[in-house]
C-alpha cells in the first residue's frame, strides 16, 4: 500500500470525478441515492431483477463503486486519499449493509467485497462510513414512523 499519495493519485480521483459527471451516471447515482431505500433483503433482491424500474440504475452504481473502491484495496490509489472524496458509494453499501450477508449467501459471495474492505480497512473510510450508517439509519426511522402515523 502506498504510504502517500502522488499526482497519480490525483489524476485518478479526478477522472472517477468526471465519470461521477457523465450524464447517465448522474441519473443513475439519483437514482439510487433518492429512491432506493431497502428494508429488508427482498428488497434488495427486487430491484436485481431486470424487469425492476431501478435496476439499470443498481447495476451503474453498484460495479462503478465496487471498480473504483478495488483500486483502493489492490493499492492502485492511496487509500485515504481517494476515500476523503469519494465516500458517496458508501450511502448504498450503508443501504445494503444490514442484508449483506443474505446478499453473498443467495446471490454471490463477492457482493460489495470491495465496498466493505475500504468501509473498514481505511481510516477514512471507517469514519465516512459510520457518518452515512448514521444518516441511513435515521431515515430507516423516519419511514417507520410514516408508516405509524399513516396507519392511525
Amino acid at each position: 500500500m502506498k504510504d502517500k499519495p502522488d499526482h497519480h493519485d490525483a489524476d485518478l480521483v479526478l477522472k472517477v470525478y468526471e465519470m461521477r459527471r457523465e450524464p447517465k451516471m448522474r441519473e443513475s447515482r439519483d437514482a439510487i441515492t433518492q429512491k432506493f431505500w431497502p428494508r429488508s433483503y427482498d428488497d434488495v433482491a427486487a430491484v436485481m431483477k431486470f424487469d425492476h424500474p431501478l435496476n439499470a440504475a443498481w447495476r451503474q452504481v453498484s460495479t462503478f463503486w465496487e471498480m473504483v473502491y478495488g483500486m483502493t484495496k489492490h493499492g492502485i490509489v492511496h487509500a485515504d486519499y481517494f476515500l476523503e472524496s469519494n465516500g458517496e458509494g458508501f450511502l448504498l453499501f450503508a443501504k445494503i449493509a444490514p442484508f449483506l450477508a443474505e446478499l453473498r449467501e443467495k446471490n454471490s459471495p463477492r457482493m460489495f467485497q470491495n465496498a466493505e474492505w475500504a468501509a473498514t480497512n481505511t481510516n477514512t473510510g471507517k469514519l465516512v462510513f459510520a457518518m452515512f450508517q448514521g444518516r441511513v439509519e435515521a431515515m430507516a426511522k423516519t419511514f417507520e414512523a410514516f408508516e405509524e402515523a399513516a396507519k392511525k
